[in-house]
This record gives structure tokens, C-alpha cells and sequence, in this order.
């Protein structure tokens, strides 16, 4: 049941999401463990456009609020995934 119940909440996370390509994964990692460590988005988007500057995302004030919300979500689904899969979370 654990399984399936992961596979289902999986599913429903990448229509939310989306298809990434393997290198919006790693810069949407480093945004993650940004966010993990107390960073604002700001940050956590500037020290992830250092490392994966090929998807380094730019952003404004009026941005900047939904790139925030999109990042939690992620965050949030890191967490959860971690969790269902018995690991602590970071």
C-alpha cells in the first residue's frame, strides 16, 4: 500500500510540477536546500544559479512571490517523499 500510495502521490506531484530535464532537477535541488538551510528565495535562487547556471532563473518583484510559493512546494514535497520513504527529513 505504502507503494502505491507513493507512486499515486507521484504522479499528482509531476502534473503539478512537470516534466524536468535532469539539469532542472539539480538547480531546483540546490533551491531546495537553500530554503532547507533558512535561506530567503532570493538567496537560495542566486547560490543555485552559481551552481547550475544553465538554469539559473531570473526574477523580479512582482515574480519573485510565485517563484517563492512554487519553491515551498517543492520543499514541501522533498519533505514528504523523504518521509514516505522512511528517511528523516534534512
Amino acid at each position: 500500500m505504502k507503494k502505491k500510495l507513493m507512486q499515486m502521490y507521484m504522479r499528482r506531484a509531476e502534473k503539478v510540477i512537470g516534466k524536468r530535464t535532469p539539469d532542472e532537477i539539480a538547480h531546483d535541488d540546490e533551491v531546495v536546500a537553500g530554503l532547507e538551510m533558512g535561506l530567503p528565495i532570493e538567496a537560495a535562487l542566486t547560490n543555485a544559479a552559481q551552481k547550475c547556471p544553465s538554469e539559473a532563473l531570473s526574477w523580479d518583484a512582482d515574480s519573485i512571490s510565485d517563484i517563492g510559493t512554487h519553491f515551498e512546494y517543492l520543499k514541501e514535497l522533498a519533505h514528504i517523499m523523504r518521509k514516505m520513504q522512511g528517511n528523516k527529513p534534512q
